[in-house]
């Protein structure tokens, strides 16, 4: 860190949650980081919530203080200076914009800022914030401030006990959840071990980053309710890596040839025939098949087949789908290449860069009996059969 900056410096950079020591500072002074540190606050304000932070009593006092911050710092041709080259959102707008949102804070909010040492006169100096919280000390405050007392939990309190009992009969079971999955009214998840309902949701609007979003209400287990956006309920479930979705009782077929508006769906199990010149292949083409599972498009999988050894490095053409819904795509691929083991296609080709690869998801099977073990799986029944490569049948297995 640069020489010119003492003690009291240090302490309040501390104070700001900015590291002084060892981190070089490019040469900055104690004031420049000051104001740097403060303008990463309000962006990381915008980038949890989408948008702006506001003005008003309804606001948390924190988000009036970030308010009150970027409409100095817009004033400041110093502070403009300063972040000249560091405002990749486009925060501080043009040099003739006015304050931020055009709303003036009360004398109330004014005695509420003044009380944690923020500045309320365009006139003082944005760097000279005193008693600044950590950025943890900030976080936490935000969130408890998100939640309060639900008023009438007597009405939700029944659903959670009866999901907990659907839950411990097996009526209902809980799934990973999935990176900003759609949300929809009533839905159920577990967050930071609490179980939590979306019981409203607000219009659609798109946010100031052209993000579409919604505000929800959202009611915890414990008898707290929050009331906050979309985005911010998917972002909480995306760094939680132990969240979970909670399913409907009733969860109908894994599989289905028509997609049904409540289903959640986990990918698809797809059938494909190669288009390859290979002599053997051109030969067998009508039975050998690779049986895969994906989480995304089938026709994107396969844009580039030609190219990837993985598809016999030929064009392919899908000859069946199978829609899942709520099920373990990894185990049930492996499930399927387990059964059909035995009729697996030993097929060694070369890649691109001359590299030895053996395909392992090809199988002389003919697709009448793939679609015959997929049935079975559907009714559970699987595990009393197995395949029979020599006559390309599904056997029962003897007790």
């Amino acid at each position: 860190m640069a020489d010119n900056i003492n003690d009291d410096d240090i302490e309040l950079l501390g104070e700001l949650g900015v590291e002084a020591d060892p981190v070089s500072t490019g040469g900055r002074t104690a004031k420049e980081q000051r104001v740097i540190a403060g303008f990463e606050e309000i962006e990381r304000f915008v980038e949890e919530h989408g948008r702006l932070p506001e003005h008003g009593e309804s606001r948390d006092i924190f988000e009036r203080l970030y308010a009150v911050r970027l409409d100095q710092i817009r004033a400041s041709g110093e502070c403009r200076g300063i972040l000249e080259g560091l405002d990749s959102r486009g925060l501080l707008g043009p040099d003739t914009e006015p304050q931020a949102n055009g709303v003036e804070e009360s004398p109330a909010d004014e005695a509420l800022l003044a009380a944690l040492g923020v500045p309320t006169s365009p006139d003082d100096d944005v760097t000279k914030l005193v008693h600044v919280r950590p950025r943890e000390e900030i976080k936490a405050a935000e969130e408890i401030a998100q939640r309060n007392p639900c008023k009438d939990f007597a009405e939700f309190k029944p659903i959670f006990e009866k999901v907990q009992s659907e839950l411990l009969s097996g009526e209902r079971r809980t799934l990973p959840y999935k990176d900003n999955a759609e949300t929809k009214k009533g839905d159920l998840f577990i967050l930071d071990g609490q179980k939590v309902i979306v019981a409203e949701m607000g219009e659609p609007f798109v946010s100031d980053y052209g993000r579409p979003d919604r505000r929800l209400r959202v009611v915890y287990d414990n008898g707290t309710d929050s009331d906050l956006l979309l985005r911010s309920l998917q972002r909480a479930l995306n760094k939680d890596k132990a969240s979970r979705r909670i399913t409907e009782p009733d969860l109908g077929p894994l599989f289905s040839g028509e997609e049904e508006s409540d289903d959640l769906p986990t990918g698809y199990i797809y059938v494909l025939r190669s288009k390859s010149e290979d002599a053997f292949v051109a030969q067998n083409r009508s039975v050998i098949h690779k049986i895969g599972v994906t989480g995304g498009d089938v026709n994107s999988r396969i844009s580039n087949a030609k190219k990837d050894p993985t598809y016999l490095l030929a064009e392919v053409e899908i000859v069946a789908t199978f829609k899942l819904a709520n099920i373990n795509r990894k185990k049930l691929e492996a499930l399927l290449h387990k059964f059909f083991g035995s009729a697996r296609l030993d097929m060694a080709l070369k890649d691109r860069f001359g590299s030895h690869v053996e395909p392992k998801e090809w199988f002389l099977v003919p697709l009448p009996v793939i679609e015959e073990a997929i049935q079975k799986l559907i009714d559970g029944t699987i595990g009393n059969y197995r395949y029979d490569p020599a006559a390309a049948i599904i056997t029962g297995i003897k007790s």
